[in-house]
């Protein structure tokens, strides 16, 4: 979990995070949204992966980025569960309704 938490951390992960929430993106198109190096995205790529938080797919020359969302999920249930809070997931609450 601690990987999660290292990759949260930092505000352009948590972006790159939130831009795939509406579907995949090429490295390129997630790089074009930040006004940083390759090679930094490069490593914010890295750390994500190492995460588990994205899956990424090559195609030829071209890598295209997806968010793991059971990951996150989990993750963040865990952290609650820490601090004694106790979250519903998705399918909990769609039970009760």
């Amino acid at each position: 979990m601690s990987r999660v938490f290292k990759a949260l951390a930092d505000p352009t992960r948590r972006r790159v995070l939130e831009i795939l929430r509406k579907g995949p993106k090429t490295a390129g198109e997630l790089s074009a949204e930040f006004e940083v190096s390759k090679p930094t995205m490069s490593a914010h790529f890295s750390t994500l992966l190492e995460a588990n938080l994205v899956d990424a797919t090559k195609s030829g020359r071209t890598i295209t980025y997806r968010l793991k969302m059971s990951v996150l999920e989990d993750a963040l249930l865990g952290f609650a569960q820490v601090f004694g809070m106790e979250l519903k997931t998705d399918s909990e609450t769609s039970d009760t309704a």
